[in-house]
């Protein structure tokens, strides 16, 4: 396998996306392909011990940085390591590509100038994958579509139990509407309208409405949302979980007592922050572009990149691209059936 890697995408570039890739190839034992300019990952690469591993170079010249204005980049700065690394799926030199930059410029240049949408996409969606009580659960839109039609958003139910099919080996996903309550009738029209034509939709096992906290108690596996919405409650999540790992640890340390009682509790602790630490799951897929793209966090490390690649790894080998373009074209034909 070839994965490209972005090594001028996270927040602290490159010494973070390129010691992930590092770690990557000496677990996974594939090639992974350094996307950026050449003289920086020369340098950064002179500190490790890299013999016997599979790393590849690909200069770009120029990098996309958090202030870009994901409409404009796409044209301003045509060899990006961006552009450059989609690129190198489309001729075939790389099997996944993986970013930790500026998510909006990603998703402009996969749709709009590189990769394209898959056959059949109406919007791509970008996804959000979390640890719940040891399962992970799709989070799908959380950004790429502020405005969402409900036709859109069946889509993006459909991609998400192709990408946890797939790619996460569940074998009958719950698919649930992230909505303001269980009800049938609660959501605005737009969720109504996803509900109506998710209930027609056999080939899922569509549990209906869910609230946030259904979510975090693991009843469902992938969860559809608008971008707006999505992004706000993924948003919420991390921030949720930083401030509650922030209270503990000043609670811990507050008298000798507490001190003591962390101390005893120290590796339930860590299983927890395991749990809600978002590096460990990496990155998540861009859904419905022609090509497997996985978005990391700005604030990614050397694990989380690692981890990121890992998820690239897992959506080819699922063959995901394939897999939505030949479930939208199923989909398709059964509601025309149902229709006549």
């Amino acid at each position: 396998m070839r994965i490209a890697v972005d090594v001028m995408g996270s927040d602290n570039y490159p010494l973070p996306d390129i010691e992930g890739a590092i770690q990557a190839a000496r677990e996974y034992g594939d090639e992974v392909l350094l996307v950026g300019d050449q003289s920086t990952i020369e340098a950064t690469l002179s500190k490790f011990d890299v013999n016997g591993l599979k790393l590849t170079i690909i200069h770009a010249e120029e990098v996309v940085t958090m202030h870009d204005k994901p409409g404009a980049v796409g044209k301003s700065k045509p060899n990006s390591s961006m552009h450059v690394g989609m690129n190198l799926i489309n001729s075939g030199d790389a099997q996944a590509f993986v970013t930790a930059g500026n998510t909006g410029a990603a998703l402009t240049i996969a749709m709009l100038f590189t990769l394209r949408r898959i056959p059949g996409v109406k919007r791509p969606a970008l996804s959000s994958i979390i640890k719940v009580r040891g399962h992970q659960v799709i989070l799908v839109d959380i950004g790429a579509n502020t405005d969402s039609k409900p036709e859109w958003m069946a889509q993006f139910a459909l991609m998400g139990d192709i990408y946890a099919r797939k790619a996460l080996g569940l074998q009958n996903p719950r698919i649930a509407l992230l909505s303001n309550g269980e009800e049938e009738e609660k959501g605005n029209q737009a969720i109504r309208e996803t509900h109506e034509i998710l209930s027609t939709y056999p080939q899922l096992n569509f549990v209906g409405n869910v609230e946030p906290k259904e979510v975090l108690s693991d009843q469902a596996d992938v969860v559809v949302s608008d971008g707006f919405t999505g992004n706000i409650v993924v948003k919420a999540f991390e921030a949720f979980g930083n401030a509650l790992s922030g209270l503990i640890r000043e609670e811990l340390t507050r008298d000798p007592v507490s001190m003591l009682g962390g101390l005893l509790a120290k590796r339930a602790f860590n299983r927890v922050s395991k749990q809600i630490d978002p590096f460990e799951i990496g990155g998540a897929p861009l859904l419905g572009v022609n090509g497997v793209v996985i978005i990391g966090h700005g604030r990614s490390n050397a694990r989380a990149i690692k981890n990121a690649i890992g998820q690239a790894r897992l959506a080819v080998t699922g063959n995901i691209v394939q897999a939505i373009h030949d479930g939208l074209n199923v989909s398709q034909s059964m509601r025309e059936d149902t229709a006549e």
